[in-house]
């Protein structure tokens, strides 16, 4: 059973048509999905992802003391960085509910998992970067640069992912005229989880979209990606239009 993120796999559809039903207030029917969602996942990692909106709607203390408890013991059983990412997350959600329930020994517990488990990510790669910029291997690609989302905005990191469709939307999204272009890179310093991704809409890093204020070295060029449709791409720019505070710089 695949441990990877993807947007076409029925239990992602299943949290995203959850998470549509929350934006529009309908919380009982979001719940009624993602229950959905619970019961017909396959495999440790899909009964994750169910398991963490599953909490999240919880209405009692109690509830969502459960979930996140049975979301954590699956995070554990799943060998992926995506899904290691969410435990600083779900261990600050448990030691609120903890707190919240009176529980202060395993709230503190929690508490003290959650800074512990806050590291620099494991992923091994290969990585890549998107834009419409015409560059050669050895070339390094810095911080500094107009954000791909807010032309006034310039970034403080330069970002990357482990996948190419990933880095494939980030160059279609790049300002400019020229073709999309897809570099493989090897970052040459430390990086970390991008946190405009994480544990935001999903749990952890599905996408697997890193950050650094060190360089990235090109390495090669990709021939050929997954591509973002249109409407994707619209959705985007739509999302960031307008609201700079939203991205974490």
């Amino acid at each position: 059973m695949s441990t990877e993120f993807h947007p076409d796999n029925a239990i992602v559809k299943r949290c995203m048509q959850g998470m549509k039903l929350e934006e529009e207030g309908k919380f009982e029917e979001a719940g009624l999905v993602f229950l959905q969602a619970w019961d017909t996942a396959a495999g440790d990692f899909e009964k994750f992802l169910a398991a963490w909106f599953l909490a999240r709607t919880q209405p009692a203390v109690s509830g969502k003391i459960l979930w996140y408890e049975r979301a954590l013991e699956l995070a554990s059983r799943v060998d992926n960085d995506a899904v290691k990412s969410a435990f600083p997350s779900l261990h600050r959600n448990l030691s609120g509910n903890y707190e919240e329930a009176g529980d202060f020994e395993k709230a503190a517990a929690h508490r003290e998992l959650a800074q512990a488990c806050v590291s620099q990510p494991t992923d091994s790669g290969p990585f890549y970067h998107g834009t419409r910029a015409q560059l050669n291997t050895g070339d390094l690609l810095t911080a500094g640069r107009v954000s791909n989302y807010q032309s006034e905005l310039v970034m403080n990191h330069i970002y990357f992912s482990a996948l190419a469709g990933g880095a494939g939307l980030a160059a279609a999204l790049a300002p400019g005229e020229g073709p999309e272009r897809v570099y493989i890179v090897e970052p040459t310093g430390s990086f970390e989880d991008d946190p405009n991704v994480t544990n935001m809409k999903f749990p952890g890093n599905p996408t697997r979209s890193y950050r650094s204020r060190e360089p990235l070295k090109i390495v090669g060029e990709l021939a050929e990606w997954q591509r973002s449709s249109p409407e994707q791409i619209q959705r985007i720019r739509d999302r960031f239009a307008g609201k700079k505070d939203e991205i974490i710089n």
